[in-house]
């Protein structure tokens, strides 16, 4: 059995003790343990005994954020000092028997009975085994002398920052769990006095620890000393009421009851033999367990989730506050490797020190083929509670009820991490308001929510700033990398975190690669990301460690057949944000069943859904995606899924088309394969938002299509998707896709096809000033569009070449390219391409004086919209028509007209109509010298401007600067 303490300090050689104020002991003779920094690296090292410290831990614990940059010197300086101090004989630089060096980290690593606390630990297992052989009394023996070696808190008043509290906690833990199992113990042996200075100690390091307390109140009760139990009880009472404003727990309320009907007392009274007490203990006590601190380990390298935070502090403070029935239970759920179980854990130790009845722990393996059942599960918290497996009942229902009893009015934390179902949750939450239950799953558990009203917070991925941090903050404390390096790799750094799609297991994994690795290049690791079909590679890590692929893959094996085929079709679409509708499309299956596939992919955490209804999979589940649809679908269904995918938006995008702009309408497309369901926008305004919320991945399909070689489903969407793009301002977009669509038809030998993208070409080269290139381009479409005998086409290439001849001052050729385009358009029976003819037409002959026929042109082309509702038409006429009253001297008339075709744009938000219509309000404003309106008119047509894409056209800055010339001019000049 281990000597005292004083013994060992008397008897020679070195003796540390850390169960209280850090000192050392050679020869009998106290030695300084140095400055208060060395004191306190040498208390961390003897606290964790046997157990490294990280050189970066080392310094966080010293320093915090303030470390100086010489830190990691001066931990080094100070190892050395210490070896020297508790090794005189040591040799310079030699590595000490005591205080030793493991890779990054040092470890204190005590020989026999030189350490108090490495003493305490073998006497509490001392104490263990002679009760477990029914020697009782040298049971307590142990018990005494190991209780004797405290003196005060762990560390003294060394420890600081939470991090390291926690560590010096541990040893006091193990202090206050051995005095109230010594407690019990002394009581039923009729020693009550031997353990009275221990447990005054510990109840005054820990004053509002309620079974410490009520240790001491029994033992003091057994001891016949009543008036000073009852005492420590008020004392206790009026402090939980001062403090925490809560009233004692059944435990010390139930030892006060005791007390005060002197129901307590010594099993053994004094002069009794032991067998003769055997008639006054019914049974011997059950061996108290240590109380459950169960928690994994907080991640040194945790860092944001600030809102995630804020809102379970929210709810814990609001659970303090009263009025509760049932414990606060909060079910996180988020993507696999999203850090649900990291976040869960690190807030658990931020309120670990609020539940003093114990802290549990399990895994229930719910992201694995087979999880842990309730029953073993239940198994696990009854054990750590100190029930032994003899006293467990019978049957499953009983059990739950012997759980539920024992937490009764506990204050107790329980962490369930990787929840399966709600199966496994509800037997294990506690009977008891002052509890809190934190549960991790991939999938929202509703019906916890809904039975036991649970908070449900989803887990989603860290923001950029966030990630960044994350990879920077793990990558820094590698020795393997220098600030420098990391410093000018940033926009490589950038990128890794985008192709890791800011997953923080991804990110956890790249940046241990990394720091293994000295030669490996953050180059390097992004090329490796690159490459779509091997992405995942790169996060392969050793055997045993958790993947991406692998936390993705417990999820797919969950999931229905016809939901894993949809997982592994949704590989193939193109751009983030799929409508349900194409996501039906895409599975050849009817909207209903598959929106029940996409909610069942939505709870397994494999797509997200935004708010506007729309389905989009991470970088990386979709990389996983792809490489299960090459290896399980055959190329024939590949094929076909891209083809209705295509297929869908390219009906949708016509009959949208059809919606807003019919006098542009494109060629209708052949019938769709069977299993593709289009959209059908039933309004003006639901086609205009339609195209707005599909641009990206319409800009995308076109490009897909072009480079699978799929005929002519590239120019027919790229002219379905022209007149949106012209009116929200995407110019370089609009001539991006018509240059991809006259490749994909030239290729093809698509000679309509050729006809179309080239008259498209021509509008987007026209909008950024090439106009010679532009006229060029109408004339081979027009020559195509002939031989075709198409009509309606060659109308609309004729009013392109009005604009343009416009544009260009050609007035004469302007007017005879509308009236061929008004003889085409009646000729094919097209009324509302007439009203853009007409209008067309009262543009040129305003310009050549010809204001009579100007007048009655642009007059017909508005009746004729009203009368066919062409609301979209209405801004440009009367545009035209305040043109045509300011050349006739009629401005205010022109004004008010502007008025008119500014709110007739707003109402389409036509953006480009939206700033012809300010501009030309600025200028004609300007004319009439209102200089603040005029002013106002600029600023706004500008701002409309600038919020197109790329800042709006060449053309469009130059009406800006022309109007904003006139105005400065005015402004410095006069009138």
């Amino acid at each position: 059995m281990p000597a005292s303490a004083r013994a060992l300090r008397a008897s020679g050689g070195l003796y540390v003790q850390i169960l209280g104020p850090l000192r050392i002991w050679r020869d009998g003779v106290e030695l300084e343990a140095g400055p208060q920094q060395q004191s306190y690296l040498l208390a961390l090292l003897l606290a964790q005994e046997g157990r490294p410290i990280s050189t970066s831990d080392l310094i966080e614990f010293i320093w915090g954020e303030g470390a100086p940059a010489s830190a990691l010197n001066v931990i080094h300086k100070y190892v050395g000092a210490l070896r020297r101090l508790l090794e005189p004989a040591l040799p310079a630089r030699g590595p000490g028997s005591y205080l030793q060096r493991r890779g990054t980290s040092y470890l204190f690593t005590a020989a026999p009975g030189m350490l108090d606390a490495v003493v305490f630990r073998e006497l509490i297992g001392a104490a263990r085994a002679c009760f477990a052989e029914g020697r009782r009394d040298a049971a307590l023996d142990c018990y005494v002398e190991a209780l004797r070696l405290w003196r005060g808190p762990a560390g003294g008043t060394l420890a600081r920052g939470s991090a390291a509290r926690s560590i010096f906690a541990v040893l006091d833990g193990e202090f206050f769990d051995a005095c109230e199992v010594a407690a019990d113990l002394a009581v039923a042996l009729g020693q009550s006095e031997r353990v009275l200075p221990p447990l005054r100690l510990a109840a005054s390091m820990t004053p509002l620890h309620e079974p410490v307390q009520a240790s001491l109140i029994s033992t003091l009760a057994a001891a016949g000393q009543q008036a000073e139990a009852l005492s420590v009880f008020r004392t206790v009472r009026a402090r939980l009421a001062d403090e925490l404003g809560i009233d004692p727990g059944p435990a010390l309320q139930n030892t006060h009851q005791q007390v005060l009907s002197r129901t307590i007392m010594s099993a053994v009274p004094s002069g009794t033999d032991e067998d003769e007490s055997s008639d006054l203990v019914e049974s011997p006590p059950q061996m108290p367990t240590a109380r459950p601190a169960q928690l994994p380990p907080d991640l040194s390298t945790f860092v944001g989730r600030a809102e995630e935070l804020a809102i379970l502090s929210a709810l814990f403070a609001g659970a303090r506050g009263g009025g509760r029935t049932s414990p606060l239970i909060v079910a996180m759920d988020g993507m696999g490797g999203v850090g649900k179980s990291t976040l869960a854990a690190h807030f658990a130790h931020l309120v670990a020190d609020t539940f003093v009845d114990g802290q549990f722990y399990l895994d229930l393996r719910g992201h694995e083929d087979e999880g842990v059942p309730a029953q073993d599960a239940l198994h696990s918290m009854l054990s750590s509670l100190g029930l032994r497996v003899s006293s467990f009942p019978e049957t499953f229902d009983a059990r739950v009820g012997t759980y539920r009893s024992l937490t009764a009015g506990k204050r107790v934390l329980v962490l369930l991490d990787n929840v399966g179902d709600l199966a496994q949750v509800r037997p294990l939450l506690p009977n008891s308001a002052e509890s809190l239950v934190l549960v991790t799953s991939r999938k929202p558990l509703v019906g916890l929510a809904a039975l036991d009203g649970a908070h449900l917070l989803h887990v989603d991925l860290p923001d950029l700033p966030s990630a960044r941090t994350l990879l920077r903050h793990r990558l820094e404390r590698s020795p393997n990398r220098s600030a420098a390096e990391l410093a000018s790799a940033a926009d490589v750094l950038e990128e890794v975190i985008d192709l890791c799609g800011r997953l923080p297991l991804a990110l956890a994994i790249l940046a241990a690669r990394l720091s293994a690795s000295p030669r490996l290049s953050l180059a390097a690791v992004a090329t490796e990301l690159r490459d779509d079909a091997r992405r995942l590679a790169a996060f392969s890590g050793d055997r045993g460690v958790r993947d991406p692929r692998t936390a993705f893959a417990w999820s797919y094996r969950q999931l229905s057949p016809g939901a894993a085929r949809l997982f592994r079709l949704f590989s193939t679409t193109l751009s983030p944000g799929v409508s349900a509708e194409a996501c039906a499309s895409l599975a050849g299956e009817q909207p209903r069943v598959t929106r029940g596939l996409l909610r069942e992919l939505t709870d397994a955490a494999l797509l997200d859904e935004d708010h506007t209804g729309r389905f989009s999979s991470h970088v990386l589940v979709k990389a996983y995606a792809a490489e299960l649809f090459l290896a399980l679908d055959s190329p024939a269904e590949r094929e076909a899924a891209v083809t209705r995918l295509l297929q869908h938006y390219l009906h949708s995008s016509y009959h949208a088309a059809v919606v807003l702009a019919p006098q542009r309408a494109p060629v209708e497309p052949p019938p769709p394969l069977a299993g593709v369901v289009p959209e059908r926008p039933g309004s003006y305004d639901v086609a205009r938002r339609w195209f707005e919320e599909h641009h990206e991945v319409l800009h995308e399909a076109v490009r897909h299509s072009a480079e699978a070689g799929f005929g002519a489903v590239t120019w027919q969407l790229a002219v379905s998707m022209q007149p949106a793009l012209q009116w929200t301002g995407r110019f370089h977009d609009w001539q991006d896709i018509m240059q991809i669509s006259l490749r994909a038809a030239v290729a093809n030998g698509d000679r309509v096809g050729e006809a179309h993208a080239l008259q498209g070409l021509a509008g987007g080269r026209h909008a950024f000033g090439a106009n010679e290139e532009a006229l060029d381009l109408l004339s081979t479409a027009q020559e195509i569009f002939s031989q075709f005998g198409m009509l309606s086409r060659q109308g609309i290439v004729e009013l392109d070449f009005h604009r343009m001849h416009s544009d260009l001052g050609r007035h004469e050729h302007a007017l005879e390219a509308s009236e061929r385009a008004l003889a085409l358009f009646r000729a094919a029976d097209v009324e509302p391409a007439q009203v853009w003819a007409l209008e067309a037409r009262g543009r040129s002959l305003v310009q050549l004086g010809a204001f009579d026929e100007a007048r009655e042109s642009l007059e017909a082309a508005l009746a004729l919209s009203q009368r066919i509702g062409r609301k979209g038409d209405e801004a440009d006429i009367r545009m035209a028509t305040a043109q045509y009253l300011s050349q006739v001297g009629r401005r205010h008339e022109a004004v008010r007209q502007l008025e008119l075709a500014l709110e007739s744009a707003v109402e389409t938000k036509n953006q480009l109509d939206i700033f012809q219509a300010w501009i030309l309000l600025s200028d004609a404003l300007l004319s009439l010298s209102d200089v603040p309106g005029s002013c106002r008119a600029w600023r706004n047509a500008c701002d409309v401007m600038h919020a197109m894409q790329n800042g709006g056209t060449r053309s469009m800055r130059d009406s800006v600067n022309d109007v904003g010339g006139k105005l400065v001019e005015v402004v410095q000049y006069g009138p």
